[in-house]
């Protein structure tokens, strides 16, 4: 089996946020974990995923800082899978996959969840601005690139 590329000294940002989290069953563990879940056997049963790959994500989301595992009941034998600070800040990207997924990938009145906020009940939308407020689509942006070494 061919071994997975580290992206971890890319000079993209987005690489490397992906060689900490792209793996769809990690992005599905930390939804989860905004979710509310905690315990192995409660990702376990929410994503039907196997043991073996369930402790192999959890693993790596610990060990990359993503998830802290905290241990619980009297032996300590137990854990429990808290997002972390950094953890927390996944907020929005899993906000723009919701809205990805509610723009594409379902038919006009096709049932699917909802987040809403807590204190209103009112759905969540997130958009991209600048600093000073002004709104920023896809043409209005571009990414400054380091200059090649020679």
């Amino acid at each position: 089996m061919v071994g997975r590329k580290s992206l971890k000294g890319d000079y993209c940002p987005s690489a490397r946020s992906l060689d900490v989290i792209g793996d769809w069953w990690s992005l599905l563990i930390v939804r989860d974990a905004f979710d509310g879940l905690t315990r192995f056997s409660e990702f376990r049963k929410s994503l039907g995923i196997a043991r073996n790959i369930l402790t192999d994500r959890l693993r790596t989301l610990v060990e990359r800082g993503i998830l802290e595992a905290i241990p619980v009941g009297d032996s300590g034998s137990r854990m429990e899978y808290r997002l972390t600070e950094m953890g927390q800040d996944l907020f929005p990207v899993m906000v723009a996959l919701r809205q990805f997924g509610e723009r594409h990938l379902f038919g006009p009145g096709e049932k699917h969840s909802v987040l809403v906020d807590r204190a209103q009940g009112l759905p969540v939308h997130l958009d991209i601005r600048a600093r000073d407020g002004r709104a920023v689509g896809p043409d209005d942006a571009v990414i400054l690139r380091i200059p090649e070494e020679e």
